[in-house]
């Protein structure tokens, strides 16, 4: 009951400062599985785009969360569990594994490094050509230039099969692709996506700063892989972008008191992960996507 309350405090109070104005320029406001993924300036960003969505949308999509800042108090944790039901994610990156024995070790400290010698080649000498007798035929030049296929080839005797040259090995075929629930089934335990993963896998809507963190320019800034992991694991989610217009000037960094500025939230058409699309490809297509937005 208590965060009912909360949550429609909270939404009438960023409809108040905000304006929360959600146009939907490429897609309809569906009730749909979709992956929004949105520029970041400002932690308001996840209340937001939260408070854009229609009630039907809001019920069913699951913002993320920074766990570092979200959990810092009993206040927001409360708020991010109890009213936003955010997916909690870790920014810090864990341990390298520890390296091979013998990488990690190495020369002794100042003991020279000594080349490796290279090992003998033997050298084939050219035969002797035979000593002449007289009265008899010379050698045969076929000898002298076997081996040396440069040179040409030389006349095949009559009666002889002609030598048919090794055909070339047929060429490997490409491995297939993994399926998405093999990609699903080789995620470590730990990684980040992880959360993300188990909210897609349970049917629910997310959003996702693709940039990983708070941009300070006019434009977001390269997007991180983890939409295109994402896009790999579960291809029939809609994938949605999305641009937060103003909401920076409302909540700048380092403040904590909200200043009443006019925003909005533009949601633009569904893109896809094209078959064999590389990686960095189809992240600056997405990232374009957001871009364009900014614009209508």
């Amino acid at each position: 009951m208590l965060s009912k309350l909360m949550s429609l405090f909270l939404l009438g109070l960023v409809r108040f400062l905000t304006g929360s104005q959600a146009r939907w320029y490429g897609c309809p406001p569906k009730a749909e599985q979709r992956i929004y993924f949105a520029n970041h300036q400002s932690h308001a960003d996840l209340v937001m785009i939260w408070a854009a969505l229609p009630q039907e949308l809001r019920s069913i999509t699951r913002p993320i969360a920074a766990k570092d800042y979200w959990t810092k108090t009993p206040f927001r944790q409360w708020i991010t569990t109890a009213v936003f039901n955010a997916v909690y994610v870790d920014r810090v990156a864990g341990p390298q594994g520890p390296r091979p024995a013998a990488e990690a070790a190495g020369p002794a400290a100042g003991s020279p490094v000594a080349p490796a010698a290279p090992s003998p080649v033997p050298v084939q000498e050219p035969p002797l050509p035979a000593p002449s007798v007289a009265g008899a035929p010379p050698a045969p030049a076929q000898s002298v230039l076997e081996g040396f296929h440069g040179l040409g080839s030389l006349p095949t005797p009559a009666g002889a099969a002609e030598a048919t040259p090794p055909s070339p090995a047929p060429a490997p075929a490409p491995a297939p692709a993994p399926s998405p629930e093999a990609l699903r089934a080789a995620l470590p335990e730990g990684d980040p996506l992880e959360p993300l993963v188990r909210a897609l896998e349970s049917g629910d809507s997310i959003v996702i700063f693709p940039e990983g963190t708070r941009g300070h320019g006019d434009e977001p800034q390269p997007f991180k892989s983890g939409l295109y992991r994402l896009a790999q694991m579960f291809p029939q989610v809609v994938l949605v972008p999305a641009w937060i217009q103003n909401v920076q000037r409302v909540m700048p960094k380092g403040e904590v008191v909200p200043v009443p500025i006019l925003c909005s939230v533009t949601f633009g058409a569904p893109i896809e992960l094209a078959p064999g699309e590389e990686r960095r490809a189809f992240l600056d297509r997405a990232r374009r996507a957001v871009i364009a937005l900014r614009e209508v």
